[in-house]
Parts: C-alpha cells; sequence; structure tokens
C-alpha cells in the first residue's frame, strides 16, 4: 500500500501591522510572500480586513492566495488545508489569541522576532 506523508507548510498572513502594505505598514515584505510562494508553503491572508480587501490586496500585488479569511476563522483555514505546520504571522495579542486557539504556532511581526523565524522558515536551499 502506498502511503503518502502530507508535507506542506501553511503560512497566514495578518495585513495590518504586518505587511509592508498594511495600515500601519509592518515589517514583513511582499518579498518574502513570494518566498513562501516558491517555498511551497499554502500562503494566505487572515485579516480583520473584509475579505474582498483581502482579495483585492492579493490581485494588487500579482499572487494568488491559497485561502482569505477573517481572523477569527483561522481554524476553517486549518481545516481546509491539511499541513505538517501551521504558522499565523501577526502583530498583535488579538493574532496570538486566535492563531493558537486554531492550533498555530505565532510569530510575532516586530523586528526581534523576525531575525529568528524569518531565517528558520523562509530559507530557501
Amino acid at each position: 500500500m502506498l502511503r503518502v506523508t502530507n508535507t506542506r507548510t501553511l503560512v497566514s498572513f495578518d495585513i495590518d501591522g504586518t505587511l509592508e502594505i498594511g495600515e500601519p505598514p509592518g515589517i514583513v515584505t511582499i518579498a518574502l510572500v513570494h518566498v513562501a510562494k516558491r517555498l511551497g508553503y499554502v500562503v494566505g491572508s487572515c485579516s480583520d480586513r473584509p475579505i474582498s480587501h483581502q482579495q483585492e490586496m492579493w490581485q494588487r500585488l500579482a499572487i494568488v492566495p491559497d485561502f482569505t479569511a477573517l481572523k477569527h476563522r483561522l481554524d476553517d483555514v486549518r481545516a481546509r488545508f491539511p499541513a505538517v505546520a501551521y504558522y499565523h504571522i501577526g502583530d498583535t495579542d488579538t493574532d496570538e489569541r486566535y492563531a493558537t486557539a486554531a492550533g498555530f504556532r505565532f510569530l510575532r511581526a516586530d523586528a526581534d522576532a523576525h531575525r529568528g523565524w524569518s531565517a528558520e522558515l523562509f530559507t530557501e536551499p
């Protein structure tokens, strides 16, 4: 019997205060999102912003997200996409609360934390 092992990694990005194009701008560059896509990660956004705003943002960036969701629906994203690792990158305690409640590892979008997790998660071979 052939057994397929899931090796996908899922990365969810908050927008405001996290992505460089957010309001306010965050420290996560769009180039880093492109790295995640090249690495084969399941990539999308979970934000307080309406789904239509998130979809328009990705369209403006010419990036096809795997998902867009409201932040409090991270558990739905997890249910839709089997993966070996789930990450939510955000800048607030609210992000952290929703991420951990849904079983995601929360990565804080601040300069000190970014140095550690960006090298761990986004280093290309």
